[in-house]
């Protein structure tokens, strides 16, 4: 077949070019000590009256000139303040244009900021500013409240600045106004401290899904390498316009969207949070061209009435990542997107993929035929404790096509697309490297996430380490009965997780569904599962609640659920059990809860 045969030869080539140009780059970048403000720099230069960004919010437009001042002005008023290289300011609020400015400013003088989920309060916001040794807090008045609810925490030496709507009554004592501060700073672009490319720029957190955040190092050449490697592998331009819905303390929002813009001279459209209902009319308002996903948005779109914006636009790519294969198509046609550029990459991981062909499902290839190029690979997990399996030498075993396995990255410190610069906590960190992975002695980064190669090196996206579990002899992919079950159910939210029951081998599926209305029809949902998933994928016990718990970047949020179980006395929610008796639901009370315990009703 002449075309398997092209795009078996043409993906690896075209993907081994992308890598190469990128590092490439990366080498002058480092040989030359640049760092993202200077290469910010040399944008100006070529772009210094172009439209920068756009913010939806008031319709305020920056030029990249007038970004470039207003970023000045924030490192001289830290200088002037007694900040100095190597200090941390944590940022704390929600998405506007001003937050590209204030953390590209610190890091014109070194002071790293710390991106702080603005959707955090009380223990996990204290817990975030203190593990990055915050010498201040600059916050957006609309999270007075949740400042003023643990000032008390941070300690005193923590300097406060609010931006926005200034109150003094309603911020903690201390606070100053940050507009007139900065409108009296001067523009000229401060002297520089002797940084280098692989220096810390920020921190970015973890998501907090199985615990609390961890602040993941960003430095110069990893920002560099995540917004360069989507910028020519996906082949956007310049010319090309943005639209960034997703949250700027995250890398999805504020590396491969707004990084677009600072490196490469795009017009990005910053939104304060994603809205559904506007998506499309934001799009054919600014004449976006390129939009981003992540998590559960693609689904929320589809969600939405047909209306005959959502085809009136310019948009020729949706990039991001988390795109269900279940709705993949369906949301190209439906939407008119020729292209949907699917990658694959936590912050803090050196395995990034990327869908350069356009393949429907997959989350990115590797060349099978050049694999030096890029050192990663699946390697053999127990699917349920996901230990990696090692072979009589000690080495973890490669997967073949078709076979599930983790994604590991070789760590070569020395080589900045290879390196692993981890979290600051040193012992987080070591949790995400193994030993003698490739080959005997060396080190990798373990991705945490279960992958499927095909024959021709595209991946596929399976599930999260510890997210699949073992029923009836068999391996149940949350992420799969996940996509399966919310089809079914109108693209409602469902969350699948595995839920141990005395005597019972394995975990019994347990599934969450958002049901505010409580409009789900059992007996129809019974007979389009039956056609829909195998009887040990099904899931044996349901909870209806009015909305699942998701992350600010649209994952869920699964510990509380599994630790709640199926218990209810300590579940307020509605509860069913799959009775395999009648082949129904039936309502899960004590003494039915009691029964199932005992091994007398059997599942």
């Amino acid at each position: 077949n002449q075309s398997v045969a092209l795009i078996f030869y043409s993906s690896p080539f075209s993907a081994a070019y992308v890598l190469l140009r990128v590092k490439m780059n990366v080498r002058r970048h480092l040989k030359e000590k640049n760092t993202i403000p200077k290469i910010f720099a040399e944008t100006v230069a070529r772009h210094g009256d172009k439209t920068a960004l756009i913010f939806e919010g008031t319709g305020e437009t920056w030029t990249f000139r007038q970004l470039d001042e207003y970023s000045n002005r924030v490192a001289n008023l830290l200088l002037e303040r007694g900040f100095k290289d190597g200090d941390v300011v944590a940022l704390f609020m929600e998405n506007r244009s001003q937050y590209v400015g204030l953390w590209l400013g610190m890091a014109k003088i070194g002071v790293e900021a710390a991106l702080i989920n603005f959707n955090l309060r009380l223990e996990a916001l204290v817990h975030c500013v203190t593990i990055s040794d915050a010498k201040a807090v600059v916050f957006g008045s609309e999270l007075n409240e949740a400042v003023s609810e643990v000032h008390g925490l941070m300690g005193k030496a923590v300097q406060m600045f609010c931006l926005g709507d200034f109150d003094p009554t309603r911020v903690p004592r201390g606070t100053e106004c940050l507009e007139p501060l900065l409108d009296n700073a001067p523009t000229h672009l401060p002297s520089r401290p002797q940084r280098c490319f692989t220096d810390r720029l920020f921190y970015i957190y973890t998501s907090g899904t199985t615990g609390m955040p961890k602040a993941a190092i960003v430095v110069h050449s990893r920002y560099y390498r995540m917004a360069a490697l989507v910028y020519y592998g996906f082949k956007m331009t310049s010319d090309d316009v943005l639209y960034d819905c997703l949250p700027l303390y995250h890398s999805a929002g504020n590396i491969v969207g707004v990084g677009q813009c600072l490196i490469h001279g795009m017009s990005v459209v910053i939104r304060k949070k994603f809205s559904a209902s506007r998506f499309w009319d934001d799009c054919a308002k600014y004449n976006c061209t390129i939009v981003q996903y992540i998590g559960e948005i693609c689904r929320y779109l589809l969600n939405q009435p047909v209306r005959d914006t959502e085809k009136q636009h310019r948009v020729r790519m949706a990039l991001g990542n988390g795109l269900r294969q279940s709705i993949w198509e369906e949301f190209m046609t439906r939407f008119n997107i020729p292209q949907i550029a699917e990658f694959y990459g936590a912050t803090e991981c050196n395995c990034s993929l990327g869908n350069f062909g356009n393949k429907v499902g997959a989350c990115g290839f590797n060349s099978q035929i050049l694999p030096f190029i890029y050192p990663i690979r699946l390697v053999r997990v127990d699917e349920e404790t996901m230990e990696l399996i090692r072979g009589p030498d000690g080495v973890c075993i490669p997967c073949k096509p078709g076979e599930p396995g983790q994604l590991v990255g070789r760590i070569i410190q020395n080589d900045p697309l290879r390196r692993f610069d981890g979290y600051v906590n040193q012992s987080a960190t070591s949790k995400k490297v193994a030993q003698s992975v490739f080959k005997k002695g060396d080190s990798a980064y373990l991705s945490g996430d279960v992958l499927i190669m095909d024959d021709c090196g595209h991946m596929f996206f399976k599930d999260r380490t510890g997210d699949t579990f073992r029923w009836k002899g068999e391996n149940v992919s949350t992420t799969e009965v996940e996509g399966t079950l919310s089809r079914l159910l109108d693209m409602k939210d469902v969350v699948v997780y595995g839920v141990e029951v005395p005597g019972a081998e394995g975990k019994a599926g347990m599934a969450a569904i958002a049901d505010p209305t409580h409009s789900t029809d059992l007996v129809k949902f019974v007979k389009d599962m039956e056609k829909a998933l195998p009887p040990y994928a099904r899931p044996v016990f349901l909870r209806f609640l009015a909305e699942v718990n998701k992350t600010g970047t649209f994952k869920f949020q699964k510990t509380d659920l599994r630790r709640d179980g199926f218990d209810p006395c300590s579940v307020t929610d509605r509860l069913y059990f799959m009775d395999s008796r009648t082949g129904s639901y039936a309502q899960l009370n004590e003494e039915l809860y009691h029964s199932i315990l005992s091994g007398k009703h059997k599942l």
